[in-house]
């Protein structure tokens, strides 16, 4: 391989994309919009549930026990409604996503002992979102009912508040979040966007790149040139590479200075991680540029064959451990899981290399891997 040709190569195509102005600016802004777009528009925080409810009672306990939901900073009260068709029609125009029904003699079963029904109603379209409203339901209704068993067995056993507390829980429970310990999503979206948004650009520069000189016509100019299948390759892979090495940059500075997500780890690990990572999908691209004839096909498929497994398959919106075994395989199959265990082991828990080699060596495979198989596909011929 001779240096000075494939430097001539990789000079030409830096020409190339300083030339085109409008493929400058997708290079540098497309990735930035996308972090901020889905940073902005993602969020797995289930707060501010607008609700209402239908209070029968209309008792100092009953209005306590309703209280206790509108002072949560995860719900909104919408006010009171005046019977349950009300709800109904609430719910179906999802004006309220919950509802509670406190029935009548509320307050005077509570007082004697006896158990009371307290209807909740929730919207279940977005199932998440259900799932995550149920537990805080049952949160707020466990603390309340626990409340009046020991005001009960103060006033009927004569006993203590504290030797009621213990009573009524003796166990008790401390939990302690790790890592994020603010439980907010926004931190873990926007760093783990930069797996997303390194996914989706490098191949997309890399496949138009490729594309563009076939359809013009230029790449007829390398067929006749000395110039190697492997300089012609590593050549248009330099430009892209740092064109991408500077988006790194971009994007991790946008993540945390811009959301906030804390950065605990060594930039320098992440930066040659993230490198390889690039590289890695650059190889992507150079495979779909083998494939297609036009720059439109090109950009299209590379956003199929990225975008979409890497929303899916890599542990970003699902857990991996909650897919099933086949989904599992399959998700190890794709370099996204493998560069989102390094932004989220960089960013939110100080991790290094020590700790985190496999998965970059994982990367460094698929690179191998990707970029021999589209090496032996380019010919300097084209196939008649």
């Amino acid at each position: 391989m001779n240096l000075h040709r494939t430097m001539a190569v990789a000079w030409k195509e830096m020409r190339e994309i300083l030339r085109d102005r409008l493929f400058l600016i997708m290079a540098f802004v497309v990735p930035s919009m996308i972090l901020l777009v889905l940073g902005y528009g993602l969020s797995l925080d289930v707060e501010n549930i607008p609700f209402s409810a239908v209070d029968y009672d209309r008792s100092a306990l009953s209005r306590d026990y309703l209280h206790r939901y509108i002072d949560s900073r995860y719900f909104d009260f919408q006010g009171e409604a005046r019977d349950t068709r009300e709800l109904d029609r609430l719910l179906a125009d999802s004006r309220i996503r919950f509802a509670i029904v406190i029935p009548e003699h509320f307050e005077r079963d509570l007082k004697a002992g006896r158990p009371v029904t307290v209807q909740s109603l929730i919207d279940g379209v977005f199932p998440y979102r259900a799932q995550v409203s149920k537990g805080y339901v049952a949160a707020i209704n466990a603390h309340f009912s626990a409340e009046r068993v020991r005001d009960y067995l103060i006033l009927k056993a004569g006993l203590s508040p504290s030797e009621a507390a213990r009573l009524v829980q003796p166990i008790r429970l401390e939990t302690r979040y790790l890592y994020n310990q603010a439980l907010r999503s926004r931190w873990s979206l926007s760093a783990g966007l930069i797996m997303l948004v390194l996914m989706v650009s490098p191949p997309f520069l890399t496949a138009l790149g490729v594309v563009r000189e076939r359809e013009n016509g230029s790449i007829y100019n390398i067929y006749a040139s000395t110039v190697t299948r492997g300089e012609f390759l590593l050549g248009k892979l330099l430009p892209y590479v740092l064109i991408s090495a500077i988006n790194i940059l971009i994007v991790w500075w946008l993540a945390v200075f811009l959301f906030g997500a804390p950065f605990k780890g060594s930039l320098a690990f992440f930066f040659i991680a993230s490198l390889v990572y690039v590289i890695c999908t650059a190889g992507i691209g150079l495979l779909v540029s083998l494939i297609v004839r036009t720059q439109a096909a090109a950009a299209l498929l590379t956003m199929v064959i990225t975008f979409i497994p890497a929303m899916l398959y890599s542990g970003l919106l699902v857990p991996i451990e909650s897919m099933g075994p086949e989904t599992q395989f399959e998700a190890h199959l794709f370099p996204a899981l493998y560069h989102l265990r390094i932004v989220w082991g960089s960013f939110l828990k100080g991790l290094g290399w020590s700790v985190l080699w496999g998965d970059v060596l994982a990367l460094a495979l698929y690179a191998v891997v990707l970029w021999t198989i589209g090496y032996l596909s380019f010919h300097k011929r084209p196939r008649q």
